[in-house]
């Protein structure tokens, strides 16, 4: 019921996923990253503990497949589980149970993983991580992208409800936690929509943060920036 890509930059600055499902809320319960550690995404089943256990572990310098596999040990469900994770280096890890609905695929590429369950094909993930490794531009844009591509070469056997977008880089939050939890129709626009109103005001963001002394630019339409100064 739900596919997802993790992914990093090839220098480890930046890790991501982005993630769709029949499901409402599915960014808040199946995507986790951490700066300098890497990118979680677990599915199917959704078991959350999973998310910080894997950046835990890779945290301590285990690589992706280790990670996963030492988190699974203490799992007794881990065959009803789908669980994506890629590290600072290294290749990606995906962990597809045996108990995973039909019909489920998966995908690796050099700096992402992408996998579904439930999916109207198997070769969804694939045309993620096609689309991510071909796309240009900015780092979200590339996760949207794959994520807009897997929706395109089938997506899910039924209907998309929700979507989200999540990135961190070298601070202590995520510069991008963008969710739509549920939408009747078209979760991915209504997230693209989002996306294209905030990168723009990304970095204003977190130099309010680390300089609010610091003239901000308030990259944000007119009307709502004297009520944004006071954020």
């Amino acid at each position: 019921m739900t596919l997802s890509i993790v992914a990093r930059e090839p220098d480890a600055s930046l890790f991501g996923v982005a993630i769709a499902s029949s499901s409402p809320a599915i960014a808040a319960r199946c995507s986790y990253a951490r700066a300098g550690v890497g990118a979680v995404a677990t599915q199917n089943i959704t078991n959350p503990a999973l998310g910080p256990a894997v950046l835990d572990l890779l945290q301590r310098g285990r690589p992706a497949d280790a990670a996963v596999k030492v988190a699974l040990a203490t799992e007794p469900y881990g065959s009803y589980r789908q669980l994506l994770a890629i590290g600072p280096s290294g290749p990606a890890v995906i962990h597809s149970g045996s108990h995973v609905s039909d019909v489920h695929g998966q995908a690796i590429g050099e700096h992402a993983a992408a996998a579904g369950n439930l999916l109207a094909s198997a070769a969804v993930p694939a045309a993620m991580i096609e689309s991510f490794e071909q796309a240009r531009g900015h780092f979200g844009n590339r996760l949207l992208e794959a994520l807009q591509a897997g929706l395109t070469a089938g997506g899910e056997a039924g209907s998309i409800h929700s979507a989200g977008l999540l990135i961190v880089r070298d601070i202590s939050w995520p510069i991008v936690d963008l969710r739509v939890d549920w939408a009747e129709s078209d979760p991915m626009a209504a997230l693209v929509a989002t996306w294209n109103v905030y990168v723009p005001q990304i970095e204003d963001y977190v130099q309010r943060a680390w300089r609010p002394t610091a003239p901000p630019s308030f990259n944000v339409p007119t009307v709502f920036a004297a009520a944004d100064q006071t954020r």
